[in-house]
Order: C-alpha cells, then sequence, then structure tokens
C-alpha cells in the first residue's frame, strides 16, 4: 500500500517491495548513518543510584523547617554555609535563589522540583501525619507506577511550591 493524497493505492507484491525500499527502508538507513543510531557500541555506563539534587530555594530556613518537620529529614550544614536535607543514603542539596553554587542548573528557579519519595510507612499512615502537619494533599491516594512497580501516592506542595510525590509501594 502507498499513500496518495489520502488514500491508499494497492500494488503489486514487487511494486511495494520498491516502495518499501525507496519510501520506509533508505530514510530509516540514511537516519542511522547521520545519528549513528543502530550501530554497535559498548554499553554505555551503569548508573546504580541518585546521591543527591538540588532544589533552589526562596528561604533555606524555611525550606529545612519544612522538610524536618512534615517529612522526618534532618538539615545539615556542609562546605561553608552550604545546606541539605539528608534522608535514608540521599540528600537534597539547597540553593539560595539568587545566590547559588556553581555549577548550577542552566536556569534554577524556586518552585521547579518534580519528584517522588518513598516512604517506609504505609500511605494511610502518610495521609494522617501531614493531616496532623497542616499540610494539604493536592492529590490522592492514586496508583502509579514506580521505578521498582506500583505504588500508591499523594501529591503534596513544599514551600516553594515543588510538587512532592509521598509514595508507598504495594504489597499487591
Amino acid at each position: 500500500m502507498v499513500r496518495a493524497d489520502s488514500t491508499w493505492t494497492f500494488l503489486r507484491h514487487s511494486e511495494m517491495m520498491v516502495i518499501w525500499e525507496w519510501e520506509i527502508a533508505a530514510p530509516f538507513r540514511r537516519f542511522e548513518s547521520e545519528t549513528g543510531a543502530g550501530r554497535s557500541v559498548d554499553p554505555p555506563m551503569k548508573i546504580s543510584a541518585i546521591d543527591h539534587f538540588v532544589l533552589t530555594v526562596r528561604s533555606i530556613p524555611a525550606t529545612c523547617e519544612f522538610y524536618e518537620r512534615v517529612l522526618g529529614m534532618r538539615a545539615v550544614e556542609f562546605g561553608g554555609g552550604r545546606w541539605a536535607l539528608v534522608f535514608g543514603r540521599q540528600k537534597i542539596n539547597l540553593h539560595q535563589a539568587g545566590r547559588e553554587f556553581e555549577p548550577k542548573a542552566r536556569a534554577p528557579a524556586p518552585g521547579a522540583g518534580d519528584f517522588c519519595l518513598i516512604s517506609e510507612e504505609p500511605i494511610a499512615e502518610v495521609i494522617r501525619q501531614l493531616g496532623e502537619a497542616g499540610v494539604s494533599i493536592e492529590v490522592g491516594p492514586v496508583p502509579k507506577s514506580g521505578a521498582e512497580g506500583p505504588i500508591t501516592s499523594v501529591y503534596i506542595r513544599d514551600p516553594d511550591g515543588n510538587l512532592v510525590e509521598i509514595s508507598e509501594y504495594r504489597k499487591d
């Protein structure tokens, strides 16, 4: 079949092979040669985990207070007045808006974050604790897909408006 002006024309098998070669296969081979796609290469490096990421915030003290009080993280000062929120085997480094450390994101901005945290508590307990802390749930609980399987998530906003997804891996 060949598409021509929104109509389909049926062709004999030999004509279809010519069209396949010229209309489909040849452009794909040109794409492969121009981009390197499809060639055999050594496998890329293997990344195993996230160590930290950076949030640019309006107020480091307000951010630390929220993440400590609501999410149980620990605020720590390191390396010449820098701050991080430590939890599990990771941390979130904090940059004060307008006074970011180098190197930094191309366009750092408060409220641009959107990330998922895994809770050790059941999601019902997360919801209860958020209510006690006076934090509104924006969405959830809802089923989602995590890196290791199905999760149940609730979404909240931090003081800068970053979207924080808090999840529990489903056991079903």
